[in-house]
């Protein structure tokens, strides 16, 4: 079986949301590849990995199974330079049998059966929180790419829900396949690494307890109310700060980030002096900030997954979710919920309830974090993507 992939998403310097997902992914089909081949004692599986640039050192290595193939042109690659090189190769080379993107869009025009990835629907429920050009691109190429699509993967069972209803799908042409996290990065024994955690918060000038975000910036994660609630909260913990780890403008993500920003200037000095922004984090940096944390906050209008809640779990940090979406969810009974994330008074409430919480009220939630986040592995992952792919030629090739 020859199995094509798009790997741009993955071959990126700095990751974060998709990106983090294709990587993982890429990763753990081909070690899962590997043990098949292992136990089979068979060369029955090869892949090309598609890409606009040359791989990155931290992607799998070429090997006689796994091979890359840099397409040109970059710009309009998945109208023009994919589906030319596909065709091309189905006439004079052989192409592969089936193409898997994890993204929303398909080549167009492809000559092969396609898998896509759809994380969520946030474009459909929330265009207003997208700058048009993109939304005009998200609605349009995803509504195709569904329809060329011969099977979707999706991160959560509310996004399957929300794909299988928007697109009047039957329900076996979309399957879940839950995102994980590092196990070795994110654990509870970081939190007794005191010095490497001393010396970040001086690299980010950060003193004293902290309640922290992790994320894109962008409107749906409903960060202007967070920051808001954070000037409300000073008044019972003047000495709290508030500190927002995301992706930003400058670099790969981020947009509409005005009414955050302004929000931040338009407040207080209090609030401007103890609301701290530091855009992207270093991956090896994070798991420290969380550990260090007093709690991890997720006040999204809505979320595919969000996978930073279950590294905050993880890491050992009370987390505090909207009950919205997938929140409830991938967070089950291990996080104290914001019950309406559109109102301010309600994200004030949840925070406070973390923060008023005794020593044995927080080891227990804690500890159902802990218990919660075992659930979830990249390995599963991976090793159910490649039986869609198994299924998916049996019933196709």
């Amino acid at each position: 079986m020859f199995i094509g992939i798009d790997g741009n998403e993955a071959n990126q310097k700095i990751r974060a949301g998709s990106g983090v997902y294709a990587y993982n992914i890429l990763w753990e089909i081909f070690n899962q590849s590997q043990k098949l081949k292992v136990k089979s004692q068979k060369d029955n599986l090869k892949f090309k990995i598609y890409l606009k640039e040359r791989p990155l050192v931290d992607l799998p290595p070429a090997t006689s199974f796994w091979q890359y193939q840099v397409v040109k042109p970059k710009q309009f690659w998945t109208q023009l330079g994919a589906p030319l090189r596909l065709w091309r190769e189905k006439l004079f080379y052989g192409s592969p049998d089936i193409f898997f993107t994890p993204a929303h869009y398909a080549p167009r025009f492809c000559p092969i059966p396609v898998i896509i990835t759809i994380y969520d629907l946030s474009f459909i429920r929330y265009p207003e929180m997208f700058i048009k050009k993109d939304l005009y691109q998200l609605k349009r190429w995803t509504s195709y790419s569904v329809k060329q699509a011969k099977k979707i993967i999706t991160i959560s069972e509310f996004s399957r829900r929300e794909i299988l209803n928007h697109y009047s799908l039957s329900a076996d042409k979309v399957a879940v396949c839950y995102p994980g996290y590092g196990k070795e990065r994110f654990n509870f024994r970081i939190k007794n690494q005191e010095s490497r955690i001393k010396k970040i918060r001086q690299k980010l000038k950060i003193e004293g307890e902290y309640l922290l975000f992790v994320g894109t910036i962008q409107p749906r994660k409903n960060l202007a109310r967070l920051i808001e609630a954070f000037g409300r909260l000073k008044t019972s913990t003047p000495d709290l700060k508030l500190l927002i780890c995301g992706m930003m403008k400058e670099g790969r993500g981020g947009w509409m980030q005005e009414e955050i920003l302004r929000k931040i200037r338009n407040s207080k000095c209090e609030i401007q002096n103890n609301t701290i922004i530091t855009g992207y984090v270093y991956d090896s940096d994070l798991p420290y900030l969380l550990a260090d944390a007093k709690a991890f906050v997720l006040p999204s209008l809505y979320e595919g997954f969000g996978i930073p809640a279950l590294e905050a779990m993880a890491a050992g940090v009370p987390v505090v979710v909207s009950k919205t979406s997938s929140l409830p969810e991938v967070c089950k009974d291990a996080a104290i919920y914001i019950e309406d994330p559109y109102s301010v008074d309600s994200i004030v409430f949840a925070v406070n309830r973390v923060l008023a919480l005794n020593r044995k009220e927080r080891e227990n939630l804690i500890k159902l974090g802990l218990s919660q986040a075992k659930k979830f592995s990249w390995d599963k992952t991976g090793e159910k993507i490649l039986q869609i792919f198994l299924e998916f030629g049996n019933k196709y090739i």
